[in-house]
């Protein structure tokens, strides 16, 4: 370490040196508390955790598919409906399986009355799982 110049000129030079100790003191703490620490994280406590299949359940709910046109004919699952007769066939189905879903296929040009009634309807029925098929691509 340098605390001055060699040569005596009268004035002294400002020290050109890093001083490392400070850094090196620092480094050696942190390292000691890190060869302290390390030991704690690595502790465990061993539990019996319940074993799970990963299979994936494939059982899905059944589902009806109406269809609206513009002109508010409606369609069960391809078959031609009426509306009066919807009540009868929602609550059937919903008495065989309540899990049912009602998936609706509207028509662009079909009003949202014929498809507010129709959901209305469902959901008087006890239908509660109502989802819309729409076409993504762009015309």
């Amino acid at each position: 370490m340098a605390f001055g110049s060699m040569h005596d000129n009268g004035r002294q030079a400002p020290m050109s040196e890093i001083n490392v100790v400070p850094l090196v003191d620092v480094m050696l703490v942190l390292l000691i508390i890190f060869i302290i620490t390390a030991p704690l994280l690595t502790h465990s406590v061993k539990i019996d955790l319940p074993k799970a299949e990963s299979t994936p359940n494939l059982t899905q709910p059944e589902h009806i598919e109406l269809a609206i046109r513009a002109d508010g004919s409606l369609f069960w699952n391809g078959e031609p409906v009426i509306q009066a007769m919807l009540t009868a066939q929602f609550t059937s189905v919903v008495a065989k399986s309540p899990q049912t879903e009602l998936h609706i296929r509207a028509d662009k040009l079909a009003h949202y009355e014929h498809v507010a009634k129709v959901m209305s309807i469902a959901s008087k029925a006890g239908i509660t799982k109502i989802g819309f098929i729409t076409d993504p691509s762009e015309q």
